[in-house]
């Protein structure tokens, strides 16, 4: 039998520090670890920073918990606050609640004297004049409907509300049904949705003024991959929640709506290694680099399931390539190569080619989970230095200094990395909702960790999920504390490791050994029932 060394959390391990004095490390998720609390204190710094984009609106008599009030920068940072915060509903809910006739919702909510207001035309801001308040739809974006049902299946995820999601269900179609329909934001001829030319998913245009956020009648329009990798995982959402109701017609209209927009995606945007930034609409953009221009959202395309295992591989390979080719100091470009100037942004300035922590937290996600393991600790890795160095986290940095540059939350890249490590590494991943189906991917031996514990769940719930492991000369041993009924394992190999053997809770398990590239993983079923003990065996 395989048995751990030592007791978690502890101060010191074989003589040496390797917790914090006031565990400081103890949030939600955690890391500790035998060896150092670098990974734990890391983990930590990217929970304050996201926990510092809390604040409260009052309005129309509500009282709104936000991360950031601008639901696209709440939505992201959700993956990760998910785990801790308590008011997980109540943003969301006015978002819902202010849906319009036509079916588009308003993102963000700003004083009256900020301005933001008259970026557009109405019907696209209401004033809550006795709040000093404005709600917006900054008019050209295309990726808030997607969003809202990305946050209503994270707040069911950690609520288990099954009764509020289908009480909101008809405006999270009507959402979806408005962003494929409207002929603002519906390319016909493509099967895409399309947005005015921006960098990626930003929200000002090469071509006018950042103060104005509309899009006039001669506006050029172009189609960009990320907001239809959103529709495309919306609507396996959508098909989700309507099979767990029961109306199996019409979660395959949703499932057969998003394979169209899957086959047009290939079809108009990929180049054979990534999806090309844009894809112009009767105009010829800025220059004529963007079959070659690699923007961001080539790594949420990866994570929203766009793409297979080699089609994920591709786009990895370039980031990969790109780093070796580049002069900037990493490779997690906002987008590369830049413009040589966008609306007033010379190349590397802003979301204009600087680099961004959001692009590498989901790039190290994609990485884990396509064969590229050790390339997903690494940027952890990078990342956490950079964290060590700079005492906090930033929003986007310089490419060739890597120095921090302002101008947006930096708890979005920190949530994008806490992701990565909550179901890339770690690989603890909520297959249904309160963690009562677990697909586990533990990824741990791609660390220079020997025995470990990390613990996460969801408190505004009271549910956990707390796994220890430990490798030895002999094999592996993972026990699993959680609520799950089901867990689906799917256990990383270390390099030049086979499995022989699986005993769960000592007997032996019927398993087999799957292939992810070059990674080899054993996979077996677990009907757990509040713990259970895994113990892996190598071959002699």
């Amino acid at each position: 039998m395989i048995e751990f060394r030592h007791r978690l959390p502890s101060l010191f391990a074989d003589g040496k520090q390797n917790g914090t004095y006031n565990n400081e490390e103890m949030v939600l998720p955690c890391m500790l670890t035998t060896d150092d609390s670098r990974l734990g204190e890391f983990l930590h710094r990217l929970h304050n920073a996201i926990q510092d984009d809390r604040r409260l609106v009052f309005i129309d008599g509500r009282v709104l918990g936000c991360y950031k009030n601008w639901i696209r920068d709440h939505v992201h940072e959700m993956k990760a606050f998910k785990h801790w915060e308590h008011d997980l509903r109540s943003f969301l809910q006015f978002v819902l609640d202010t849906q319009t006739e036509e079916g588009y919702y308003f993102e963000l909510i700003k004083q009256l004297d900020d301005g933001h207001w008259t970026f557009v035309d109405p019907p696209c801001y209401r004033i809550y004049a006795e709040d000093n308040l404005s709600l917006v739809r900054l008019e050209l974006e295309a990726d808030i409907e997607y969003l809202v049902v990305e946050g209503a299946m994270q707040y069911y995820r950690a609520s288990g509300d099954a009764a509020w999601l289908r009480s909101v269900l008809p405006k999270l179609e009507r959402g979806i049904e408005y962003i494929t329909s409207s002929p603002k934001r519906w390319d016909a001829a493509h099967g895409l949705v399309k947005r005015p030319f921006t960098i990626d998913t930003w929200d000002f245009t090469a071509y006018a003024a950042v103060t104005d956020r509309r899009i006039h009648a001669d506006e050029k329009m172009s189609v960009m991959h990320g907001d239809n990798s959103g529709v495309y995982r919306a609507m396996l959402d959508l098909a989700q929640i309507r099979e767990r109701m029961g109306d199996g017609d019409k979660a395959a209209m949703w499932r057969s709506r998003a394979e169209r927009l899957r086959e047009n995606m290939f079809r108009y945007l990929w180049n054979g290694n990534f999806f090309i930034h844009q894809r112009h609409l009767g105009h010829a953009g800025l220059d004529e680099k963007e079959a070659e221009r690699l923007s961001l959202s080539n790594t949420y395309d990866i994570n929203r399931g766009v793409t297979d295992v080699r089609q994920s591989r591709k786009i990895i390979e370039e980031y990969l390539r790109r780093r070796k080719t580049g002069e900037a100091f990493a490779e997690w470009y906002s987008i590369d190569p830049p413009y040589e100037k966008f609306a007033g942004y010379s190349a590397g300035q802003y979301v204009n080619g600087a680099l961004s922590p959001f692009t590498a937290g989901e790039l190290a996600k994609a990485a884990f989970r396509n064969g590229y393991e050790s390339y997903g600790w690494d940027i952890v890795s990078r990342f956490t230095e950079m964290l060590e160095r700079d005492k906090d986290i930033y929003f986007l940095y310089s490419p060739k200094d890597s120095m921090p540059q302002g101008g947006g939350p930096s708890g979005w890249g920190a949530a994008a990395l806490l992701s990565a490590v909550d179901e890339g590494l770690a690989g603890v991943e909520d297959a249904d909702c309160l963690y009562r189906e677990i697909d586990f991917s533990p990824r741990f031996p791609v660390t220079p960790y020997r025995e470990l514990r990390y613990i996460t769940g969801y408190e505004s719930s009271g549910v956990y999920v707390d796994v220890r492991w430990i490798r030895t000369d002999e094999g592996m041993r993972y026990d699993v504390f959680s609520p799950a009924e089901r867990i689906n394992a799917h256990i990383l190999l270390p390099a030049g490791k086979a499995c022989r053997e699986v005993r769960v809770n000592g007997a032996k398990t019927e398993f087999r050994t799957v292939r992810v590239a070059d990674s080899a993983y054993a996979d077996f079923s677990v009907p757990a029932a509040g713990r259970f003990s895994a113990e892996l065996y190598w071959e002699r």
